[in-house]
């Protein structure tokens, strides 16, 4: 039932005029101050339900006269006047709440003056009626709003001052009770915030000091449809270890009591859905989501108290218990039809957010995409939609749901920002710096917007402009460790040797890894030997010139020596390894995911029987896999496997993926012995509909169609096609896991590069001493290539990709392999024997 602003206006009156009022009623013995048996007496009247004892009496009563202590009158007549009125302006009471409870007459709106007219006069000095003062107490058992009759004042006064979700038509306050609640909590989270603003414990603004957050993009949190700002967009600033917060928790703990002593499940239900609502406006979560708990206990049903359960967890960090809460709150949306067609959308979206906060960003994208055919208009959850589009390398999908999130938000800094990664990833630098500025137009300090703008211009080579986007960020976020570490291979393409090894050093403080060190160590030793400039290619930091040969002027000595194409794909597909963590992930752990998961077989278009699951549903599967990955890492690793893996087994778009298919294709990357490897490719195979029944054999053409797939992942720049055109696709004969071995070892057509892959598994941690490469100068750590005539040495990356110092210029080079330096140690003495024996023999 709506009030009228007069109606509203009349009952607030003036505040001053009240605060006067309650000072005369307890003033009695007309001093003009309020001594400590007044104020007591004040304290028990205006809360009318608690029950103090006289140390807590005393307690409250030395607070006050202590705190407020320059409006203490001399001679023991109390608090004073202007003492009471400061008392209310530091949130301490509620003038509003207090005037009701204590049944004073209603003050003229229009009355500014402390004098008062006759008629007032007498008004105050009779006192009420017992029906009237029964009349103006919190009553815990109203009737809900609506049901008839007028409302009571309590519902007047305090629907006039009502944050807007408490008079919302469909979420807001159904029964009077909840209001008196809603009051009595105002005023207790008013008191604890009075006492650690003294304290110094909690920031005056409601956050947590000076913590710029808008300076980064938006962490994904959903707002209301309706445009209110949930909340729950930043930590809480309380001090929950004080003594304060501990007395909130108590007096906390009576309100919930009230609550429960309501008089219907559904009023008990509503008390506790406008309690844990007034808290999580407070950032209060944690109390907030044991109200919001023991709703759902009370409605399991309803859809509101899960949502909101799930805000109050996703805010405390809680993200696995927030994505069940989110679960349980879509499945009460589902069921509850048009009644909760207005909060699908937003469920949908804190899902989405929930399970990106996990890593889960393929489940995500389903979420953010559904919230978008629900409610077209909404931008955030296209811009979301986008952002996680972007994460799992699909740019050209993120680009579209970006600019459409622009057009529905021309002032969306954020969706701009991630626009132009979007745009800097398919190469259309032009328009994507457009975003970036864009984003820094609408939001000066927009943080990842500096930032990108920085690496894209460090991609293209403009090291002073990257340099100066670096500097803006660490002005707005000092311990931004990865500007730091930019900045300084900026400064180091610029040629200041100097300031990069400044900056190398602080970025190593932030962050203590590893890698950081090592590019220190490696600039120093630039330093220390800095060779002298030769003809050819220089690249101005000191570093030995180069040059590029063809491969066919790479000559190997001897059968151990790696071919240098085969060392290049084995290098590609170990970094893909590392990048997706799968070489730490057991390959007997597909075998056990076979066993346990029940996939249900579908048809494809041609009628062929698969076991094919949604993306999101393989990322859970993956989730399992990678269980030993934080979230961060694991979104990074399934980037790499969707744009990796998935693009090639899904290449119609249809969104599914034959699961046997998928465990063959990763098994080869996993750890493990290489048999064991190999053996869960052949029974992933086997595991497929098609393959069932076949007496532990698998059909030559699954098997050249998996060894095609494989080769497509792994080694596209060799031709699968060829393959099939050698040996065909529809051949129906069968094979066994011997002639599947002679298949997949084939070094030509098969996967032969998997030994390779295994030689550098197995020496990533070897080091040759004081041997470093004679082209990047870092110390060389794998194997040791040698040149034999010149003894130059090139580590694995600079061998595969063909590099040779320009000082020596030959039509061909001739290459030896060390795995370690105990065999370059045996080939040097036993190259020394045979250089005595002749030195003998020519005697």
């Amino acid at each position: 039932m709506a009030l009228s602003a007069s109606a509203a206006s009349a009952g607030r009156g003036s505040r001053a005029e009240k605060v006067r009022r309650i000072f005369e009623r307890f003033d009695t013995n007309g001093d003009g101050g309020l001594d400590r048996n007044e104020m007591a007496a004040l304290v028990v009247a205006v809360n009318p339900r608690v029950k103090f004892s006289e140390d807590q009496i005393s307690a409250i009563l030395d607070e006050v006269f202590r705190t407020y202590a320059e409006f203490i009158l001399p001679d023991g007549r109390g608090l004073s006047l202007p003492g009471l009125l400061r008392t209310y302006d530091d949130g301490a009471g509620d003038v509003d709440r207090d005037f009701l409870a204590l049944s004073l007459p209603v003050v003229d709106s229009d009355a500014s003056s402390p004098e008062i007219a006759a008629g007032d006069a007498a008004a105050l000095s009779s006192p009420p009626s017992g029906a009237a003062a029964a009349a103006s107490l919190l009553d815990d058992h109203a009737k809900p709003l609506g049901a008839g009759g007028a409302l009571p004042s309590v519902s007047s006064r305090a629907a006039a001052a009502a944050p807007a979700w408490a008079t919302s038509p469909n979420h807001g306050i159904a029964f009077d009770s909840s209001w008196g609640l809603l009051d009595d909590l105002e005023i207790l989270v008013k008191r604890l915030r009075s006492k650690q603003l003294r304290k110094g414990s909690v920031d005056g603004s409601g956050g947590a000091g000076n913590n710029n957050f808008d300076s980064f993009s938006e962490a994904g949190w959903s707002r209301e449809i309706s445009g209110a700002a949930d909340s729950a967009s930043t930590a809480a600033p309380w001090d929950e270890t004080s003594r304060d917060y501990l007395t909130f928790v108590k007096e906390l703990a009576v309100l919930r009591t009230r609550a429960d002593a309501s008089r219907s499940r559904e009023e008990a239900f509503d008390n506790h859905m406008v309690i844990g609502r007034a808290l999580s406006e407070h950032r209060l979560f944690r109390d907030a989501l044991a109200s919001f708990r023991r709703a759902c206990e009370l409605q399991p049903t309803d859809v509101r108290p899960h949502f909101r359960a799930g805000n109050c967890l996703y805010a405390l960090g809680r993200y696995a218990e927030a994505k069940e809460e989110y679960l349980l709150a879509l499945e009460a949306a589902e069921a509850g039809g048009s009644q909760s067609a207005d909060i699908l959308p937003q469920i949908h979206v804190n899902l989405g957010i929930a399970m990106e906060a996990e890593g889960m960003v393929l489940g995500a994208c389903e979420h953010y995409r559904e919230a978008a055919i629900l409610c077209p208009s909404h931008a955030r959850a296209l811009k979301l939609l986008g952002s996680a589009l972007f994460g799992v390398g699909e740019y050209r999908a993120a680009e579209k749901a970006l600019e459409e999130a622009i057009f529905l938000k021309e002032d969306y800094a954020d969706a701009h920002c991630d626009l132009g990664s979007a745009l800097h990833a398919v190469g259309e630098d032009d328009r994507a710096i457009q975003e970036f500025q864009t984003a820094i137009d609408l939001k000066p300090g927009h943080v990842d917007a500096l930032y990108n703008l920085g690496g894209l211009n460090m991609d293209a080579g403009r090291f002073v402009r990257a340099a100066e986007m670096y500097t803006r960020v660490l002005s707005i976020r000092p311990n931004h460790w990865r500007a730091q570490l930019n900045k300084a291979v900026a400064l180091l393409g610029q040629g200041e040797s100097e300031e990069a090894k400044k900056a190398l050093k602080e970025a190593f403080k932030m962050t203590q890894r590893v890698e950081v060190y090592d590019a220190i160590s490696h600039l120093k030793t630039l330093q220390k030997k800095k060779p002298k400039p030769s003809k050819g290619k220089d690249d101005g930091q000191g570093e030995q010139a180069y040059v590029v040969v063809e491969a066919s002027k790479f000559k190997r000595v001897g059968r151990k020596t790696t071919l240098r194409q085969d060392l290049a794909n084995a290098l590609d597909i170990r970094a893909f390894e590392r990048m997706t963590k799968l070489g730490h992930c057991d390959v007997e752990l597909l075998r056990k995911e076979m066993n346990e998961t029940d996939v249900p077989v579908s048809y494809s278009g041609t009628g062929i029987p698969e076991k094919s699951i949604r993306k999101a549903a393989l990322e859970v599967i993956l989730r399992r896999l990678l269980s030993f990955l934080k979230p961060d890492t694991f979104q990074g690793a399934i980037k790499a496997i969707n744009e990796r893996i998935l693009s090639v087994l899904d290449a119609p778009g249809s969104g599914r993926v034959d699961l046997g298919m998928f465990f063959a294709i990763i098994a080869p990357v996993c750890s493990g012995p290489v048999d064991r490897r190999k053996r869960i490719v052949f029974d992933a195979l086997l595991w497929r509909p098609a393959s069932e029944g076949s007496n532990g054999q698998i059909r030559r053409s699954d098997a050249l169609t998996y060894i095609k797939l494989l080769r497509a992942v792994y080694i596209p720049t060799h031709g699968a096609s060829d393959m099939l055109e050698m040996h065909g696709e529809s051949d129906p004969t069968m094979v066994s896991y011997t002639e599947f071995l002679e298949m997949f070892n084939d070094p030509d057509w098969g996967f032969g590069i998997l030994s390779t892959l295994v030689k550098l598994e197995e020496s990533d941690h070897i080091r040759h001493g004081r041997y470093t490469c004679s082209i990047c100068r870092y110390p060389i750590i794998g194997s040791r290539f040698k040149e034999t005539k010149h003894s130059f040495s090139l580590c694995n990356r600079c061998y595969s990709e063909g590099k040779v110092p320009s000082a020596y210029k030959l039509e061909e080079y001739r290459f030896k392999e060390y795995g370690n330096e105990s065999e370059a140690l045996i080939d040097k003495c036993m190259c020394f024997n045979l250089h005595s024996k002749k030195l003998e023999s020519d005697a």
